[in-house]
């Protein structure tokens, strides 16, 4: 059968060919609009998947949610207020800029300039108002942190400020709002339970420990998406409680979080002293900044309106003494509390407003609430019992049954199960689905251990003497089964306590660890410890003093009678007049000397005044300034006159502190009436006045006719951080008649409006770097990936330039060679005043990873 073709006319055929090449016109002419429409309906479909995304899953908000509140817990007073409603935003001392060869050095201020950097002594940088950054600001340098500080300095406070802010999605300088907090402590990680093949697994378990039983089965797919994307932020506390073994074990945890997810950013905790393997793992050490007066005093405040709110309403609070007036409470705290740790100062305040104040030293606040935490019918002696094997097995985190054991001879005669054991785990704080800051639930969950504020708690049910001590906050449950000293201080001091009747000599031979520290700190205090400082000051420890400088700390509370103080203080002298050794080392004796107590230092620091030594004369002034010493006022005058510009700098910064009418008249008329540099001393030194001071600088900044006032008022008040000081400044870089003072205005301006140089930063691999790679083109030379130039670093502090010398310490500081310390201490004793401070804390940072230090002498250099 033949196919045949339709019977098509023409009209037909030609009418199709006309309207489809009309319809083909019309597709063609609208193709682009289509097109656009097309990828319009793309893109909204792909942002709505995108917003999709961004919104939390109903795991991450219960997340958020459990990490808020246990946040809000994470602080001394948590029995009484939540953390947002006591907190006072947490700083770290900005460390010295690193230097960068190629670059432009920044700015350095009167302070930055004059006082050595002592990250160990926070004290005498919060007197004259060092740098200092946030936590997040240091995050934002894209460095791993690890945080140091001696204990009760606020670390923990300091982890969980970040973690609440990051979880609410509070503004966070530096940070992303989608940055996601894993706030763990050190001791629910559970290493040395087991090991896993997957680094998040401890992770995993730890937070399904208080996570909705409905999210367990997506916690795993949860944590590991969040690393893999990228916005894991670890938190990891209590690092610094632990013994070296325990802080080995934790390194070991990040090594393989960050070989797993190398984009991971980690803080975690450490002692000054001991910081192991972090700074190897490229850490950045950043010491927690101490209170000044102003700090204290917002403390105060806070306090105060909140007691009157909430605790005075208690039942124990209306049948206890008449209330003393807040504002005079306020006003004794703050006079002979200066350098007080946070937590010291809070326990002081607690007992105040309690009403159980028992003296005005740090130790009789600790006293005051330690009897608050003891359970009823508790003998202290079991107490101090426990915290004594805890230290002696440095355990710092332990198991119950062994601790039931240790103190079973003070049990009561009927005890429950050691399975009935407790812990802060048991109790449940009400969710806040609406995310809310959370003070009022927080509140109604805490509020029958509010009742601890000034009594002693009713007696309760005996679970035994380990679960009472759960009970009454003064241990802390973890998970597996653990437990530890809420805070390592309590333990520290009863252990000190119990060491009386014991050969502390044990403690001593110790490895380094903030239980052996604290034991004998508390020693000192309750015992006579002439033995050990005797044994400490006998062995040879150049060139960091480290014996010398841990028994100074001891001086502070010691008895006035304690016969080893003398040794100590003759030590310190001697230590403070050696000519030659770095800056930073001195200035921890005078830091010693400061936080001493002794009625006799302004006598000595005055002494100094008349030495031939610069150096020495500079920290005198700074000590004097320092304990506040009306008597050298005239001196300090005199110094301010002093051709060195270091002893200027140091008198004007002294004046200031002491802040009586006459320091301040006499800065007042260098202001007026000295030189350039005088001029500007004084306005930097201004600076630290929040009253007179500031009040001087607005006046100095509108002073017509005084170019030189005008531009000294410049740069103090470039160290002022209030946003009317911008308006000033900004004001002055356009509208000032003299090009001097615009000038002036000008590049603080925009110093302030730059990167930050105090923010750490990722140290590249040398192969990375833009200097070393230059470096070792100039020797004929090249950097390999796989390897550290040792020799080609080492050469670069032997002959490079004054940035190159300074530069390659960054590197040097985790190459623990016989050759690196024999160049290093040569640098170090070569009269190069830079150079020396920095390699001096170069050498620091070494022997706190735990690397032996040689003596410098046996490379023929040293004292």
């Amino acid at each position: 059968m033949r196919f045949r073709l339709p019977n098509i006319d023409t009209f037909s055929f030609w009418l199709g060919v006309v309207l489809t090449t009309i319809v083909w016109l019309v597709i063609t002419a609208f193709r682009p609009a289509l097109r656009h429409i097309q990828n319009d309906l793309r893109e909204k479909q792909s942002e709505a998947k995108e917003r999709r995304s961004r919104l939390p899953s109903a795991v991450e908000r219960h997340y958020r949610q459990a990490v808020l509140l246990r946040a809000q817990g994470m602080h001394l007073a948590a029995p009484l207020f939540a953390l947002d409603e006591i907190v006072d935003s947490p700083v770290l001392l900005a460390p010295p800029p690193r230097v960068e060869p190629g670059t432009a050095p920044p700015l350095e201020d009167i302070v930055g300039q004059t006082v050595p950097y002592l990250p160990a002594w926070p004290e005498l940088a919060a007197t004259y108002k060092a740098s200092t950054l946030t936590l997040s600001e240091a995050l934002s340098g894209d460095s791993d942190i690890v945080l140091t500080g001696h204990t009760g300095t606020g670390k923990t406070v300091t982890l969980a400020y970040l973690a609440s802010r990051l979880v609410r999605r509070d503004p966070v300088a530096g940070l992303s709002d989608d940055i996601l907090p894993f706030l763990i402590h050190a001791a629910d990680l559970n290493l040395a339970a087991r090991k896993v093949d997957d680094p998040l697994k401890p992770l995993v378990d730890t937070i399904s420990e208080y996570a909705p039983v409905l999210d367990l089965g997506r916690i795993p797919d949860f944590i590991k998406q969040a690393f893999a994307e990228q916005r894991a932020l670890l938190l990891i506390d209590g690092t610094d409680e632990l013994a070296p073994t325990g802080l080995q074990q934790v390194v070991e945890f990040i090594k393989s979080i960050k070989k797993s997810y190398p984009q991971t950013r980690v803080v975690t905790t450490a002692s000054p002293e001991y910081l192991d393997g972090l700074v190897s793992l490229n850490f950045t050490p950043l010491m927690m900044a101490a209170w000044d007066d102003t700090r204290r005093a917002r403390l105060l405040e806070k306090w105060a309106d909140l007691w009157a709110r909430y605790v005075a309403l208690e039942a124990w609070a209306q049948t206890g003494p008449e209330a003393v007036d807040p504002i005079l409470l306020n006003h004794w705290l703050d006079r002979d509390a200066r350098f007080f740790t946070p937590l010291e100062f809070t326990l002081k305040v607690w007992s105040v407003y309690a009403g159980d104040v028992r003296g005005p030293r740090p130790v009789d606040a600790i006293e005051a609430h330690l009897r608050r935490l003891t359970p009823a019918n508790a003998p202290i002696e079991a107490m101090e019992m426990l915290a004594l094997q805890v230290n002696l097995a440095t355990e710092p985190v332990f198991d119950p049954r062994k601790a039931h054991d240790w103190i079973k001879a003070f049990e009561p005669a009927a005890t429950a199960p050691e399975s009935a054991v407790g812990g802060e785990n048991d109790v449940i704080l009400p969710e806040n689905e609406g995310g809310e800051r959370p003070e009022k639930e927080w509140r109604a969950g805490r509020k029958e251990k509010g009742k601890r504020a000034g009594k002693q708690q009713a007696q309760a049910p005996s679970l035994g003497l380990i679960s009472a001590m759960v009970g009454s906050g003064l241990l802390t449950q973890h998970r597996g089964n653990r437990m530890r000293f809420t805070q390592p201080l309590f333990g520290g001091y009863l252990a000190g306590k119990a060491l009386v009747n014991y050969k502390a000599e044990a403690v001593l031979e110790q490895p380094p660890w903030v239980g052996k520290h604290l034991a004998l700190h508390y020693l000192s205090i309750h015992g006579d410890i002439s033995g050990i400082v005797t044994k400490l000051l006998g062995e040879l420890d150049r060139p960091l003093s480290r014996n010398l400088l841990l028994a100074a700390r001891w001086l502070r509370e010691a008895p006035p009678q304690a016969a080893w103080r003398g040794q100590v203080m003759a030590r310190l002298v001697e230590l403070l007049q050696t000519e030659g050794q770095p800056l930073s080392l001195r200035g921890q004796a005078l830091a010693a000397f400061v936080l001493s107590n002794d009625s006799s230092i302004g006598v000595l620091f005055r002494q100094f005044y008349e030495a031939p030594s610069a150096e020495l004369i500079q920290l005198a002034a700074l000590g004097s300034g320092a304990i506040r010493d009306t008597k050298a006022i005239d001196g300090l005058s005199r110094l301010a006159n002093n051709p060195s510009p270091n002893i200027r700098r140091a008198a004007c910064l002294a004046l200031v502190s002491i802040g009586t009418t006459d320091a301040l008249e006499s800065i007042g008329y260098l202001l007026l009436h000295g030189d350039e540099d005088q001029r500007q001393c004084a306005a930097e030194a201004l600076a630290n006045d929040p009253d007179e001071g500031y009040a001087m600088l607005i006046d100095a900044a509108a002073m017509q006719g005084d170019i030189m006032v005008r531009r000294a008022a410049v740069y103090g008040l470039a160290r002022v951080n209030e946003p009317w000081t911008d308006e000033i400044l900004t004001r002055m870089q356009t509208e000032d008649p003299e090009w001097v003072v615009r000038n002036s205005a000008v590049e603080i301006v925009e110093a302030r409006q730059g990167i930050n140089p105090h923010i750490p930063r990722r140290l590249p691999h040398p192969s990375e770097s833009a200097w070393v790679i230059a470096f070792a083109g100039k020797q004929g030379l090249g950097v390999t990936p796989n390897e550290l130039p040792t020799d080609l670093l080492l050469q670069a502090l032997k002959s490079g330039s004054e940035e190159e010398k300074l530069a390659s310490l960054s590197y040097l500081r985790i190459l623990p060679h016989e050759g690196v310390f024999g160049t290093l201490y040569q640098a170090m004793y070569a009269g190069e005043a830079t150079l020396r401070e920095a390699i001096f804390q170069t050498v620091w940072e070494m022997a706190a990873r735990g690397i032996e230090i040689p003596d410098p002498v046996q490379f023929g250099v040293g004292y």
